[in-house]
């Protein structure tokens, strides 16, 4: 049974975390931080969690501005506060050393806590996020993204519907990615809406896209995954340069698989990542 966990992270933000942790698995010390990328939500990682519950204690977070988390009107949403409220969970519920697992945005977190407090972090999953600046016209683009939403949406099936067929960034079907749509919308009086605040989504991105973050990864003296979809946002040369750059760094790729790669093949996903996960939580 998933139990809400209410933590305080920094600038007195409150957080909802979810603990996943089942009876069999230990119920105190280390175990595993789940983070999810940006518009993500805790949710997303339940497959995962669910496989880790069983033999490790398991927090998937809601992070600032996302899912049941506050979403304060004046931030911040920089990646100081991110870090930081990661820091605050392991803390708080003492979860360290933890083995933190992030996708995306999320990703970036992680390492960026790894190389900040190395006190705090057993091993690393990264998952599809680059270490390269994305650019003025990456956020951009996504600002012209988020005015196409065609909000508010009629209903679920339209958000599924819209995201996984009639996006214009979508080539082909993908019902995963309308469904994984779906779990950040709400119902108003009016129709369905995010649960996150798009232009807040943008102040989070806008702190990270311009800039390239080699120098955090290479202080991550951890041991590292770096996974990545064949057809991911994260190149096979870029996640192998991660890998070289990376002190303890090892690579997993998985074909026929995009950005949400850990949601949307959550069976490759778990061949990928056990048999890391496994070794680092059992040495």
């Amino acid at each position: 049974m998933v139990r809400r966990l209410d933590v305080t992270g920094a600038d007195g933000v409150r957080l909802a975390a979810w603990d996943y942790t089942e009876q069999t698995a230990p119920q105190s010390g280390s175990g595993v931080l789940l983070l999810h990328g940006l518009m993500g939500r805790a949710s997303h990682w339940e497959p995962t969690a669910r496989w880790l519950a069983a033999r490790h204690r398991t927090i998937a977070l809601d992070q600032r501005g996302h899912g049941h988390s506050e979403k304060p009107a004046g931030g911040p949403f920089t990646r100081e506060a991110y870090v930081a409220d990661a820091a605050a969970v392991v803390e708080r519920l003492g979860l360290g050393p933890v083995t933190l697992v992030g996708h995306s945005m999320g990703a970036l977190t992680a390492w960026q806590l790894a190389a900040e407090r190395p006190d705090l972090v057993r091993a690393l999953v990264i998952c599809d996020m680059r270490a390269s600046a994305l650019g003025a016209a990456s956020q951009r683009e996504w600002q012209d993204w988020f005015r196409r939403w065609p909000v508010p949406f009629a209903s679920l099936d339209a958000v599924r519907r819209w995201f996984g067929e009639e996006d214009p960034w979508v080539e082909g079907p993908r019902p995963a990615r309308g469904a994984f749509f779906a779990e950040v919308m709400t119902e108003h009086p009016d129709g369905w809406r995010p649960v996150f605040d798009p232009a807040q989504m943008l102040a989070s991105r806008a702190t990270w896209v311009h800039d390239a973050h080699w120098d955090s990864l290479a202080q991550v003296r951890c041991p590292t995954l770096v996974v990545r979809g064949l057809d991911g946002e994260l190149g096979r040369a870029e996640a192998q340069e991660m890998v070289r750059v990376l002190p303890r760094g090892a690579y997993a790729e998985i074909p026929d698989a995009g950005h949400l790669l850990h949601y949307e093949h959550a069976d490759a996903w778990r061949e990928a990542v056990e048999p890391f996960l496994n070794g680092v939580l059992t040495s």
